[in-house]
Formats: C-alpha cells, structure tokens, sequence
C-alpha cells in the first residue's frame, strides 16, 4: 500500500508578497558581511584554541610517555606544552577583549 500524497499551500506571506520586502541597503549589506566575517573569524580562533589544546594533550603524554620515546623528543614535547599553554592563554585573552 502506497503512502497518499497531499498538496499542502505555502502561507507565507512574503513568499506571497515578495513586494512588500524590503531590499536591504548596500550599507545594512556592509555591516551585516562585517557581523558575519567577524564571527567567522571567533570562531576560526575558537578552532585554533581548541587544536593547540588537544596538541598539548597529546605533547604532554609524550613528555610523560617514559622510556618508550627517545629523550630528545620527550624533552622537545616537553618544552612545546609550556609554548602551547602560554600561546593558548594568549589567544584567549586576546579575543576575550574583542
């Protein structure tokens, strides 16, 4: 047995109307592109954040990671724990003020 298929109308008056919108100016444009770039640009951040986090994790259980990793390595992974955590802070900061 088929499912039966109705027609269903579109009440929407602007769809209806298309008149009565208004057309957004060239200057809402601007600001409104400048709202949306910015928040892309948080969000790009927020990203970045959150990588170089999970980076530190992972460079942090390998400077913890004992003899299984050469000591040149643990001791690089090591010292990139300390420059993520400090860069990280500074990003948040950064983009805490805007």
């Amino acid at each position: 047995m088929s499912p039966s298929l109705s027609v269903v109308a579109d009440n929407d008056l602007k769809a209806a109307r298309p008149e009565t919108a208004r057309a957004e100016t060239v200057a809402e444009r601007v600001r409104r592109l400048q709202a949306e770039a910015r928040q892309l640009a948080k969000d790009h951040i927020g990203a970045l954040i959150a990588a170089m986090s999970e980076v530190e994790t992972m460079a942090a259980e390998i400077a913890e990671g004992g003899d299984a990793y050469p000591a040149g390595v643990r001791d690089l992974a090591r010292r990139f724990v300390e420059d993520c955590e400090a860069k990280v802070q500074t990003l948040e900061a950064i983009t805490a003020r805007t």
